[in-house]
């Protein structure tokens, strides 16, 4: 019987870039995003769109569709919270709830999420509220981008040190097709630049972080790009959902729940 995984990420493309080629291998895959990959601010839209926030999450949809497409994966196995695009560490008590029910429904033999690597405060906030909802199943964690400590030049599909981990080397017919899955997300082109050609991809068993730490030292890839929370907030936001965590599951504890 094949393995069934859930992935679970924070935007549309994030599962192409970080394991294009392994959903291709999947027989069973179920992907989950926390966002729709919209912002509020237009400032952080692909400078050649033109439309609302709402239009925006429609043609990131619409992208995601015609990516997976190409893996055969359907829309019906396609879900999302539809928090706003930056937004999550704000939402974790929505998140760990709407990943914990997926878990419950799909009942997956692994999930698949992003490492905390400091990259982008959604792909943090998603490794966050894994690790709050997910009891009793395998955790795979997947690397997408971190800034190098010091230097602050940005480094794609690998790493920061921890547990060892594999890679799945990519034949050159599943790099072609990751790479047609990666242009079709036409709003992410520049991102997705740096993520050109593919790369093998690594995962790893998902470390149990410390969230309330840097991922690294130096700037983080989100203070450089200037987004509007840095890493102290973030961290500040995440510690004040661990307590309620923590003191939720003393509580029921104390009840015998």
């Amino acid at each position: 019987m094949s393995p069934r995984v859930l992935i679970v990420v924070a935007h549309p493309d994030d599962e192409v870039v970080g394991a294009g080629a392994l959903i291709s291998r999947l027989p069973d895959v179920w992907i989950l995003h926390a966002t729709d990959g919209a912002p509020h601010d237009p400032r952080f839209m692909a400078r050649s769109f033109a439309g609302s926030r709402e239009e925006y999450a429609r043609a990131r949809r619409r992208e995601l569709e015609e990516a997976l497409a190409l893996v055969g994966v359907g829309p019906d196995r396609l879900l999302s919270l539809g928090i706003a695009d930056q937004e999550a560490v704000f939402e974790i008590p929505r998140l760990a709830e709407g990943i914990a029910r997926a878990v419950r429904e799909i009942r997956p033999d692994t999930v698949l999420t992003l490492a905390y690597e400091g990259g982008h405060p959604d792909h943090d906030a998603v490794a966050l509220a894994v690790q709050l909802a997910v009891e009793g199943t395998a955790i795979l964690e997947m690397p997408l981008y971190h800034a190098r400590p010091w230097t602050e030049s940005m480094v794609v599909a690998r790493f920061l040190p921890g547990p060892p981990g594999g890679r799945l080397t990519l034949t050159e017919r599943e790099r072609d097709l990751k790479r047609r899955m990666i242009e079709t997300f036409v709003t992410q082109a520049e991102t997705l630049r740096a993520f050109l050609p593919p790369r093998d991809e690594p995962f790893r068993p998902a470390p149990p972080y410390d969230f309330t730490r840097p991922p690294h030292p130096g700037r983080l890839q989100y203070e450089i790009w200037g987004f509007p929370i840095d890493g102290k907030r973030w961290r500040e936001t995440a510690k004040s959902h661990l307590s309620l965590a923590s003191s939720l599951h003393v509580s029921s504890h104390d009840v015998g729940c």
